[in-house]
């Protein structure tokens, strides 16, 4: 029953609340990206650290996430 609501609201939302999801996503992402760049810097053997550029995955995130999430409140402002 709960699934349908769910599947129903995704299917019935307004572009501005797909947006905002979205927005929501890559924030999410830019969240997880940072953490994983705090435990890179926590190393104790430097040349074990990986080959993800967390840094840049975060930035990128973190500026999509915050442009989708401004144009979504003011589409769902907006009505």
């Amino acid at each position: 029953m709960r699934e349908m609501q769910l599947a129903d609201s995704l299917t019935f939302a307004s572009e501005a609340e797909i947006v905002g999801l979205w927005g929501l996503a890559m924030l999410a992402i830019a969240v997880i990206a940072l953490l994983m760049e705090k435990r890179r810097n926590k190393t104790a053997r430097f040349d074990r650290v990986g080959w993800v550029p967390w840094t840049p995955i975060f930035i990128f995130c973190a500026m999509i996430g915050a442009g989708l999430l401004a144009l979504a409140v003011k589409g769902i402002a907006a009505g």
